[in-house]
């Protein structure tokens, strides 16, 4: 095992391992103390910034699904917003933020947020559509989410 630290900035070197960027490591961390941490710490650390990258990157490049292949609720709320409503849920229509930063990032109020209905569900339930554009009923793009803004599908017809 080979540890390498990579990088043009003084107090925030990239950590490689074979060859490959896996994190970025503060300078306070010494190459000897990251040599004894042992291979398990390594692969943690590696798959900490895996899933940080990956998730970066869905910004960029979302999972696309029919329309079709999603739940009926998910395809009702759909035929909703693009007629305006009425909605079911008083929150439906809301802005939605964004925080999470796994949807591109537009302006504040570009985003929209839709509850899809959840047979059995006391509450709202984790599954959501987002969609942003100026016109609410013809948005620019629509994304699904059945896990409360964890992941998000990009809509396409």
């Amino acid at each position: 095992m080979r540890l390498e630290f990579f990088g043009p900035f003084r107090y925030h070197p990239q950590l490689m391992f074979q060859g490959h960027p896996v994190g970025w490591v503060a300078q306070s961390v010494a190459v000897g103390r990251i040599k004894k941490l042992g291979l398990a710490s390594l692969i943690a650390l590696s798959s900490l910034s895996v899933s940080n990258a990956l998730a970066r990157g869905l910004a960029d490049e979302q999972v696309p699904v029919a329309l079709w292949t999603l739940p009926m609720e998910a395809q009702q709320t759909q035929r909703l917003i693009r007629a305006g409503g009425p909605f079911p849920y008083s929150k439906d229509g809301t802005v939605f933020g964004n925080r999470e930063r796994l949807l591109p990032r537009r302006e504040r109020g570009f985003y929209r947020e839709y509850t899809v209905h959840t047979p059995g569900s006391r509450n709202r339930g984790a599954r959501r559509i987002i969609c942003g554009g100026r016109q609410p009923t013809d948005p620019e793009a629509c994304y699904y989410t059945d896990d409360h803004y964890a992941s998000f599908k990009r809509i396409v017809q």
